[in-house]
């Protein structure tokens, strides 16, 4: 019986992944950024000092759940005014156009959900991927 061959390693070694500050990989460091929303983007640009694309993100995600929360809530606001003054008129208006607020907040949700999973995605890949909007202003406060 004939004895396989030995496996050579290529002579060309893989290609190092850039670290940023915090000795984490700047892909990795991305990701997390957009992890706990919130709080982790706002630590991720606070600690960050040399790598850009960890600080875009950063920021990008802290932007992205402030939206999130604050359009939540507003929207909250607005469906209890709305519907407490509509179920004067009648009940089942007042109800009928609760759901269709909820089912526009769940729509909300679902966008935030999609645009959160899409950003974590190209972090890890190390690209900058800019939602509208936000993607601009986090590009700014990424420069500084």
């Amino acid at each position: 019986m004939q004895n396989d061959p030995l496996v050579q390693p290529s002579p060309a070694s893989p290609v190092a992944a850039t670290k940023s500050s915090t000795g984490l990989d700047e892909n990795v460091a991305s990701l997390l950024a957009y992890v706990f929303g919130l709080v982790s983007g706002l630590i991720f640009f606070l600690i960050e000092k040399d790598s850009r694309l960890v600080r875009f993100h950063g920021m990008q995600s802290t932007l992205l759940a402030g939206v999130f929360w604050i359009g939540e809530v507003a929207l909250w606001i607005l469906s209890t005014i709305i519907v407490l003054i509509i179920s004067q008129v009648s009940g089942l208006l007042g109800t009928l156009v609760w759901a269709v607020l909820m089912l526009l907040s769940f729509v909300l949700g679902i966008a935030a959900l999609i645009g959160w999973v899409m950003c974590m995605i190209k972090a890890y890949q190390g690209q900058y991927f800019k939602l509208p909007v936000l993607g601009n202003f986090a590009e700014k406060f990424s420069q500084k």
